[in-house]
């Protein structure tokens, strides 16, 4: 009787463990960044430009799968540099403040403080500023025809030791950033650093 009792004992601690181990975790967290930033044209010779991104990020984890929304400013936008048939040579800068809004699913892999993470997933882009400036050609190009919000999705793989999260991503522009389609899709480069608050 005392072999079966302990036996029942057992599987009930396991049955516990096992069901404890599949409650969903929570955590909240703020991170900054850097961003590699690159928009594609047809006219001219596109250059990578470097922003910034800060922000906030929260985590919703179960049996092994992750659900991560994040809110973050970001600074992006692209250089141009382009040589008109006459031979006078164009350029320009085009910057753009931004609210992004990234809905990631992924899944986390690790034990204890030490994990690894892979995600995917759409982020939109809402522009709060625009900024161009250059010479000729590309003066003609006014601010009017920008669209106020792009839709993007993210890649990539981050890292958690302990309460700091070390991430990288790459962003494919889905929609183009203009209505004329002069400019078309922003892509880029992301590496940030978060830090758990809880």
């Amino acid at each position: 009787m005392m072999k079966k009792s302990i036996l029942f004992g057992m599987m009930l601690l396991m049955a516990g463990s096992a069901a404890f181990a599949q409650l969903p975790t929570f955590n909240l967290g703020l991170k900054g960044g850097i961003n590699f930033a690159k928009l594609n044209t047809d006219f001219a010779k596109d250059e990578n430009r470097l922003g910034y991104q800060a922000g906030a990020w929260a985590r919703v984890g179960i049996a092994g799968f992750i659900i991560q929304p994040e809110a973050y400013l970001a600074g992006k936008g692209g250089e141009f540099k382009t040589d008109n048939s006459n031979g006078l040579e164009a350029s320009g800068k085009i910057r753009f403040t931004t609210l992004d809004v990234p809905v990631l699913l992924g899944t986390k892999i690790g034990l204890g403080p030490l994990g690894v993470r892979f995600m995917a997933g759409p982020v939109v882009s809402f522009v709060l500023d625009k900024n161009l400036s250059g010479n000729t050609v590309l003066e003609a190009y006014d601010d009017d025809n920008y669209k106020d919000q792009n839709w993007g999705a993210q890649f990539g793989a981050g890292v958690d030791i302990a309460n700091i999260t070390l991430d990288l991503r790459y962003e494919k522009g889905l929609t183009n950033v203009r209505s004329d389609d002069a400019i078309k899709k922003q892509n880029l480069w992301q590496l940030s650093l978060g830090f758990k608050i809880l």
